[in-house]
């Protein structure tokens, strides 16, 4: 079994705590085996590899905990008139011109593109929805083949849905079940999740069997919840409650519930959230882009909820997402205190991966997976302990990351991911876009 010692002039082993200067690490395999300072492991372990990394950061690596891969397709899509909020943009343009368009290969192309640009950015594990009802069936397994040609980490699902019909429905539900006991037999560094779109396009009983399916194969329930206002006025118009309430009322509210965006929650959501342990991810840019509004992040962090961040497809450079994180927050509340660094950049971290179940995952220490990145720390100021999670969240972008690795496997060097060709997969992307616009113009 290989064993190699990384010597960085910063490590960052958990964002929880200080950053420790000329501390490194010894990967055996698959798994980090020690902690210590460079002289100790250069003494230690004198027949390992050794990684030489002047002037870099070496962190645990990034987890975006929701993404949509195919969202990259969308990007510049024709449109007449841009939508005039939440609703319009999932009725008028996300549902019929993107969601409902999507084929086999124009998720296999997307998928490629986005699984190399997340490597290269520090991203070593992701969660991805899938919502294409005429991508039935099959979709899933075709973009696992993909996920693992790129050696990235991935958690897949599709967003199945009754909005099509409610045939179509239960053909998302088995897509995921499926799925799940297929990866759960085989192992490996891909998972399947069970997951639904929202309230307002699935009934109660679907959403209780979505639960029941998941529990059954000892995997998450994944939700959108309150991305704009239109889902909490629906779930009090149908239901008498708000959406938290309403799953709280069907046994769901609990640690098998990933909620995403939770952008309009009132203070007895935010508490059902906590007492029932709740899994949230947060998505600050694509909430800025629909529309939806500033999710009440900070509120939840001081709940200490499992919690993580997401790109939603829209901007995945995480450094960006973190950033969003880091200033919106402050904005709303009017206050530079919020949303200090270390908690953004945790997370980013480990916070993502306990959100989404992923186990020895986001912390660099004995036993935990060597998913780790190595960050440029030539700033123009010097880096210390008090200040490098700022300096690095604010002035680092995904071409800043040198080297990645994922499961102890090198997945990138000097910037770029081994054994891909970016280009020819920008090519393959920009034609699947292209037939995706053509069916766009066509209704």
């Amino acid at each position: 079994m290989s064993t190699t010692i990384i010597l960085p002039e910063w490590l960052i082993s958990s964002a929880l705590q200080p950053p420790k200067h000329n501390w490194g690490l010894r990967i055996q395999g698959d798994s980090i085996t020690d902690i210590a300072s460079n002289d100790h492991l250069r003494r230690k372990y004198q027949n390992d590899q050794i990684i030489e990394a002047p002037g870099k950061v070496l962190s645990p690596g990034f987890v975006n905990a929701h993404t949509h891969i195919y969202g990259v397709l969308a990007h510049g899509i024709p449109l007449e008139n841009a939508p005039s909020g939440f609703w319009p943009f999932l009725e008028d343009f996300w549902w019929p011109l993107v969601e409902n368009s999507l084929d086999h290969d124009m998720i296999c192309a997307a998928t490629d593109l986005r699984c190399a640009d997340m490597l290269a950015s520090g991203v070593t594990a992701f969660y991805n929805c899938t919502e294409a009802p005429f991508a039935l069936p099959g979709c899933l397994s075709t973009q696992k083949e993909r996920v693992l040609r790129s050696g990235i980490r991935g958690i897949l699902s599709f967003e199945a849905t009754e909005r099509v019909s409610k045939a179509n429905g239960q053909l998302g539900l088995k897509e995921n079940a499926d799925f799940i006991e297929t990866c759960n037999r085989e192992g490996g560094l891909v998972s399947g999740l069970m997951c639904i779109h929202t309230t307002f396009t699935c009934s109660p009983e679907f959403i209780r069997t979505a639960f029941d399916m998941a529990g059954e194969r000892s995997a998450l329930l994944h939700a959108h919840v309150s991305e704009g206002t239109y889902e909490p006025e629906y779930t009090l118009r149908t239901y008498g409650l708000r959406p938290l309430q309403f799953y709280d009322s069907l046994g769901i509210a609990g640690p098998g519930l990933l909620a995403s965006q939770c952008v309009h929650l009132d203070a007895v959501e935010m508490q059902i959230i906590a007492q029932k342990g709740v899994r949230v991810s947060h998505q600050p840019l694509s909430n800025c882009e629909v529309g939806g509004g500033i999710a009440p992040i900070s509120e939840l962090a001081a709940l200490d909820i499992s919690m993580g961040l997401g790109s939603d497809g829209y901007i995945d450079d995480f450094f960006e997402v973190m950033r969003g994180a880091f200033l919106i927050h402050k904005a709303h509340h009017r206050d530079p205190r919020v949303m200090p660094a270390h908690l953004v950049w945790h997370l980013a971290t480990e916070g993502g991966a306990r959100a989404l179940g992923l186990e020895k995952v986001g912390r660099l220490a004995p036993g935990w997976k060597a998913d780790l990145q190595l960050i440029n720390g030539n700033l123009p100021t010097p880096l210390s302990a008090h200040n490098l999670f700022e300096q690095m969240l604010l002035y680092r972008n995904a071409n800043d990351v040198s080297m990645v690795m994922v499961d102890g496997m090198i997945r990138v060097q000097d910037g770029r991911a081994i054994g891909i060709d970016r280009d020819d997969l920008l090519s393959k992307t920009r034609s699947a876009a292209e037939r995706l616009w053509s069916k766009a113009r066509d209704i």
